[in-house]
């Protein structure tokens, strides 16, 4: 893939960052301030477009960047401030930008500490300059310690929830391999007797064979029961499987959550449901639980499951941010399609946080 393809088909920020760094690439706009009512000469027209030309692939690079190249692109943008500041004063834009490109300094005491340098520059250049106005000074400071600050904290607080979402992928991971093992130790207990009993008896009904029939045909019998016995004792440990798994998955859930400062409240209605309607609610709950942790900014999470009028009601609710608009990704395509599987249907509403609600038929298989 060349250049070119790779700027047309690639994003250019991450998908972390949505769709506000777009924005601010407005801010350059201050540099046309002084434009309306002074005419630049052709020279520093050009040289503004060639400014602007440089530091648009310089911004976006910055968001990509690791911590020495952050370290870069913050002295880099601090440059194109200091070149522009005497002759517009509107160069102070670059220094907001430098501001908020500190966040990818680690650690964060090293962030703040860039911030503090390029306001300190911005000042430094603001008193040895006497041709700028405050109009230069005031956003540098006004603007661009809080932008700093924000980006800082932002960016913080991304990096925690990645580290929680890893060590949750870690600890499902080991909850994973730990219950494969339960259930082959169980397996093992549970089978292990029988088979040997059955092979037992196998061979001494093949040596009785033809020598006593009534002997062969006892062990036969015997061989028969304990085949049906081991059976029912299979089924029975299968069932008692599927019926854990949403407590199971619940208790993970209030533990996920719990790491992150989200209390989870349930009401859980105890009756018999069907194993398929369990896994689909398990699956669910999964979701949801990955989303709020990823997105919700929540602080509370509300789960409620109940029998009414022969049919599952079951509903995750948190108090998260408040959402004007749903965006349909694999998790919920997936969750849907399993609903609809089963007859159901899934509503979701976005407020003030997210609920989804799904309605299952007992009777769902």
């Amino acid at each position: 893939m060349n250049i070119i393809e790779r700027i047309v088909k690639q994003p250019w920020v991450p998908p972390w960052a949505g769709k506000a760094p777009y924005l601010w690439v407005f801010s350059l706009s201050f540099l046309l301030w002084k434009y309306f009512y002074v005419t630049p000469g052709p020279l520093e027209l050009l040289f503004l477009v060639l400014t602007i030309l440089a530091f648009i692939p310089l911004y976006f690079a910055s968001f990509w960047a690791t911590q020495d190249r952050s370290v870069l692109c913050v002295a880099l943008t601090c440059l194109f401030g200091v070149v522009w500041a005497p002759h517009n004063f509107g160069a102070s834009c670059f220094f907001v930008f430098a501001a908020g490109t500190c966040a990818g300094i680690q650690p964060v005491r090293k962030a703040y500490a860039a911030v503090a340098g390029v306001i300190g520059l911005a000042v430094l250049v603001a008193l040895v300059s006497d041709k700028l106005p405050l109009t230069f000074l005031l956003p540098s400071v006004a603007v661009g310690l809080p932008v700093g600050v924000a980006a800082i904290m932002d960016a913080t607080l991304r990096r925690s929830r990645e580290q929680l979402l890893r060590k949750q992928e870690e600890v499902e991971h080991m909850a994973t391999i730990a219950e494969r093992e339960r259930i082959s130790r169980d397996l093992h207990d549970l089978l292990g007797h029988t088979l040997s009993l059955i092979t037992l008896k196998a061979e001494l009904a093949g040596k009785l064979l033809g020598r006593d029939e009534a002997a062969c045909r006892q062990e036969i019998g015997d061989i028969e029961r304990s085949a049906r016995n081991a059976l029912s004792e299979v089924r029975s440990a299968v069932t008692g499987y599927r019926q854990s798994g949403l407590a199971h998955e619940l208790n993970s859930a209030r533990a996920s959550l719990a790491s992150a400062g989200i209390t989870l409240t349930s009401r859980v209605q105890p009756f018999s449901m069907p194993p398929a309607a369990e896994n689909v609610m398990s699956l669910a709950l999964r979701e949801a639980v990955t989303n709020i942790l990823r997105h919700a900014k929540a602080t509370a999470c509300d789960v409620e499951l109940a029998c009414e009028n022969g049919r599952i009601r079951f509903r995750i609710a948190d108090n998260g941010v408040r959402l004007d608009g749903i965006v349909h990704g694999n998790g919920l395509a997936g969750m849907q399609e399993r609903v609809s599987s089963l007859g159901g249907r899934l509503d979701i509403v976005a407020g003030h946080g997210l609920a989804l609600e799904m309605t299952l038929p007992v009777g769902a298989c």
